[in-house]
């Protein structure tokens, strides 16, 4: 690809254009983090909000493509790091107090928001590790590619937060229970798992990448709606990546049994239940739920539940109200510091079981109206 011109270098975000034959552009976007896996800061939020809406104004750009640097990952998630930071400054105060945890959720939303309805195709080349918000920037994309390399998950039971940048939207709308069980337990899925739950579109090998590249670029784009279908044409005369059925699938009655219901207590033990099982995925993600965030679970209990019956926007502006509690409630702060900071993998959740989180106890997670003229995500979808 370096026949690319660039149009804008930053440290974090390399911004760029990719001549085809017939004189279109292709705007490609790559989050350049790779020593912390592409993990999506505030900057890059911003960097890439501005790119996006710059080319959706030029008629010769007719599609954009996102990618990660490196060999490890599309986007691993947000910037945990400097959330944690603000956390510990802000520590017992409101959470609108916390002025860069509002700023992250509500402009990472915003740009989730818009890739959901960019005018244009967005390509994601979902290669390696996709969590948390690499999940968000991938979910909205019209032409979601894994590869043999893929990995899924929304992990967000082990550091206290939730499934958010819309996570709440695409869990509920997964087969059956298994949206349910992968926001419990955190699972990790492939490339075929990520198709079944129409989480992904297209699956290749990641060896079709320079392929992908030079056929956008050899293809006749029309400049209008047209080159939604054009580039799935393209994508589809590409080698198929030859898929197995994932653990979720081949399990998918099982879990279906597991996560059925309206008692989130019984949902629970069931998990517990699949400790002994014998397929280790499974086994795993129980242990998963286990050491989990309580808090967590209850938290995208109640959202996976509300989102069947919401629109988009109306889930981003749920989540923005949950996510900045979280960041101002102790358990996001306690999650990230057993994971990242000092890495004992032993946080003390509060509460610390599923039985304390029953009742009211979430009502405050819930206390910013969506329905609030200054909430900072009323202007989403009107």
């Amino acid at each position: 690809m370096n026949d690319h011109v660039a149009d804008q270098v930053d440290d974090s975000l390399l911004v760029e254009t990719l001549s085809c034959a017939d004189g279109s552009l292709i705007g490609v976007a790559t989050l350049n983090r790779p020593q912390t896996l592409n993990g999506l800061s505030l900057d890059m939020t911003r960097l890439l909000d501005k790119a996006l809406k710059d080319w959706a104004e030029r008629d010769d750009v007719v599609a954009v493509i996102f990618k990660g640097a490196g060999e490890k990952a599309f986007c691993a998630g947000g910037d945990l790091h400097g959330l944690y930071h603000e956390m510990i400054e802000h520590k017992g105060q409101p959470a609108s107090a916390n002025q860069y945890a509002c700023d992250f959720f509500s402009e990472e939303y915003a740009l989730d928001y818009l890739i959901h309805t960019y005018s244009k195709p967005i390509i994601c080349w979902g290669d390696g590790i996709v969590m948390g918000g690499g999940m968000g920037l991938m979910a909205g994309a019209s032409h979601r590619i894994v590869t043999d390399t893929s990995r899924l998950a929304m992990p967000e039971i082990n550091i206290g937060l939730f499934p958010d940048v819309g996570g709440s939207w695409l869990l509920s709308r997964c087969p059956g229970q298994t949206g349910l069980f992968l926001a419990l337990t955190g699972a990790l899925i492939g490339a075929s798992d990520a198709i079944y739950t129409s989480m992904a579109d297209h699956a290749v090998a990641r060896d079709q990448w320079e392929g992908l590249v030079a056929s956008l670029k050899a293809a006749p784009w029309k400049r209008d709606e047209r080159d939604f279908q054009g580039v799935t044409d393209v994508i589809h005369a590409l080698p198929r990546l030859e898929l197995q059925p994932g653990p979720l699938q081949k399990n998918r009655e099982l879990i279906d049994r597991a996560c059925q219901g309206y008692d989130l207590e019984q949902i629970a033990a069931n998990l517990v239940e699949l400790g002994t099982h014998e397929d280790p995925w499974l086994t795993k993600a129980s242990q998963t739920y286990q050491k989990g965030c309580p808090a967590t679970a209850r938290l995208s209990w109640l959202l996976l539940r509300q989102a069947r019956h919401l629109s988009l926007a109306e889930i981003f502006r749920i989540e923005y109200g949950v996510a900045i509690e979280c960041a101002a409630r102790g358990n996001f702060q306690e999650g990230i510091r057993a994971v990242l900071i000092d890495k004992d993998r032993n946080p003390k959740w509060q509460p610390a079981t599923l039985a304390e989180t029953a009742g009211d106890w979430a009502k405050p997670y819930f206390s910013l109206s969506i329905d609030d003229p200054a909430h900072p995500l009323a202007g989403l979808g009107r």
